[in-house]
């Protein structure tokens, strides 16, 4: 542990103390499947009753009609993040029938790609766009992976925090806006050189059922247990491993994050730059079209990361050009399994543990990210994701192989000053017990979620969907039975008119062709936005 971290630790702590800057801002975004009773898929629209998918600020889906996306508005407290994700699933079960959400990131039993059914939202344009869109994943890389779920977190720091890092650093030459967006990609480099570690904790998919991989088509990583399910004896998350979220066109990106101009530019020569195998596939069958383009990206949100710089959007406006033109405003964490032993996927006190691995990841030292690191960036991580359990398992810190136990450990003692950091705003030490309620994990693997999940399978014999399918009723009953906040309630209902009725003035308002429209899109999409100040390494 550096002085100078020691030192920014006492001296932050000492500020929050004295109220000179608030708490951290966060919202989630969790999917989930929609499945029947037997624990397959569903095969039906997503229900009218929960209101637009176009435009509900809420309620929607991913990539299929069956995978819900529930998002939260921004809180200060995660507590009251976690509350309203729960009302959301509490009202949805309102309108589910008979059906269940199922608590797994790897899916419910599938039938083939086509059983993963393309969600539709609507005539108008921008509904067409996200369709077409969904239709270029299906043809690059197939249905059946759309159907993995996962949780999104979205956190920021306050305003205050930043100007009195800027003061602290010396760099009060800069604006506030390219300070905050230099310090947050410093953040970004060391999540991705630490991510495994929330991998090992809280990676829950070490199992899957044979439908999810093609018939006779079984990677030698993976073991037979019964007759319908694949397990990995010390995987932590399949989801994200290569028969996950992976792409090897995009690997060769290279995007290390050691700048906000690099990040945009790399992702604009993505969005720009056709890809001979995408070319073949073809853009459109008469009028049919099979996707938007045939450039390595679609758009943006193709790139598949474990974490991105985000920022809102503005009308008629890119991601990158958002972040070009006024910065980074929060973080995206991209990594988090559903908990299938959580009826949220997750509780408040892993949320707190993230709070503070993050706050430790800004704090500490994050030197710019070399090109030759940048090809061996994402080994750590996926030797956890296939073998995080594996008690020989060694990772490569700096030359030195190292164990899980002892390099968690040595992290987990650095995250405790940041907690000092975070706890200085609260009553109790809420994220100093969450780093303490996690460090026997590191020693223990059978207390993670992955481990938790093999051993229940290897204890009952049972198959992954019978597990899965029963925690899903067990926690299906508990939803039930709560009842929705009366306000929030009343408000959900209102938004089920409101979304269809915005969803409608939208396309008969719409005059222009699609072919125009998204013509118009990528020729503004190509367009630099007012590029901030050239970065250094804060």
């Amino acid at each position: 542990m550096s002085d100078s971290y020691s030192a920014t630790v006492s001296h932050l702590a000492g500020l929050a103390a004295r109220g000179r800057f608030g708490r951290l801002r966060r919202g989630l975004e969790k999917e989930g499947l929609r499945v029947d009773r037997a624990g397959r898929i569903a095969a039906t629209p997503h229900p009218h009753a929960l209101g637009s998918k176009l435009t509900h600020p809420h309620i929607t889906t991913d990539y299929s009609e069956a995978l819900l996306e529930y998002i939260t508005p921004v809180y200060c407290r995660p507590g009251d993040a976690l509350d309203f994700l729960a009302d959301l699933h509490r009202f949805s079960y309102r309108h589910l029938g008979e059906e269940l959400i199922w608590p797994a990131s790897m899916p419910a039993r599938l039938d083939g790609n086509d059983s993963v059914i393309i969600a539709d939202y609507g005539s108008s344009n921008v509904g067409t766009m996200k369709h077409v869109y969904r239709k270029g994943l299906d043809v690059r890389y197939g249905r059946i992976m759309q159907a993995i779920a996962g949780i999104h977190y979205n956190l920021s720091l306050p305003d205050e925090l930043w100007e009195v890092l800027r003061q602290r650093d010396g760099a009060v030459d800069m604006s506030l806006d390219d300070y905050r967006s230099s310090r947050y990609f410093g953040l970004i480099r060391n999540f991705r050189r630490h991510s495994w570690l929330l991998l090992y904790l809280f990676g829950a998919s070490p199992a899957l059922d044979r439908s999810f991989l093609p018939e006779g088509n079984i990677p030698d990583k993976l073991q037979a247990h019964g007759r319908d399910t694949l397990v990995s004896p010390y995987a932590t998350s399949l989801r994200m491993s290569d028969l996950g979220y992976q792409n090897k066109v995009q690997a060769q990106l290279k995007i290390c994050f050691n700048s906000l101009s690099n990040y945009v530019g790399t992702l604009r020569h993505a969005i720009s730059t056709p890809w001979p195998a995408y070319e073949a596939l073809g853009v459109r069958d008469g009028a049919d079209w099979q996707q938007l383009n045939a450039n390595i990206l679609q758009i943006e949100n193709e790139y598949y990361s474990d974490i991105r710089p985000k920022r809102v959007t503005r009308h008629n406006e890119t991601p990158s050009q958002a972040l070009e033109a006024r910065g980074v405003e929060y973080i995206e964490v991209r990594c988090l399994d559903l908990d299938p032993f959580l009826p949220l996927g997750i509780d408040e006190q892993r949320l707190r543990f993230i709070d503070t691995f993050m706050m430790w990841c800004l704090l500490a030292e994050s030197p710019w990210i070399p090109d030759e690191e940048c090809d061996r960036l994402d080994d750590n991580r996926r030797l956890v994701v296939e073998r995080g359990r594996d008690p020989e398992l060694r990772l490569l810190q700096n030359g030195h192989r190292r164990s899980v136990a002892d390099w968690g450990g040595e992290i987990l003692a650095e995250m405790g000053r940041a907690a000092e950091v975070l706890d200085a705003l609260e009553e109790g030490s809420p994220h100093a017990r969450a780093v303490a309620a996690f460090e026997p994990w590191l020693g223990d693997p059978s207390l993670t979620p992955s481990g938790r999940l093999l051993a229940r399978l290897e204890a009952t014999g049972e198959e992954f969907i019978e597990a899965i399918l029963s925690l899903a009723e067990e926690h299906s009953d508990r939803l039930r039975q709560e009842g929705v906040e009366s306000a929030r309630a009343a408000t959900f209902e209102q938004m089920v008119g409101t979304s269809h009725q915005q969803q409608r003035d939208i396309e008969v308002a719409d005059t222009q062709r699609f072919e125009e429209f998204l013509g118009d899109y990528f020729t503004s999409a190509s367009e630099p936005r007012v590029a901030m100040a050239s970065q250094g390494n804060a």
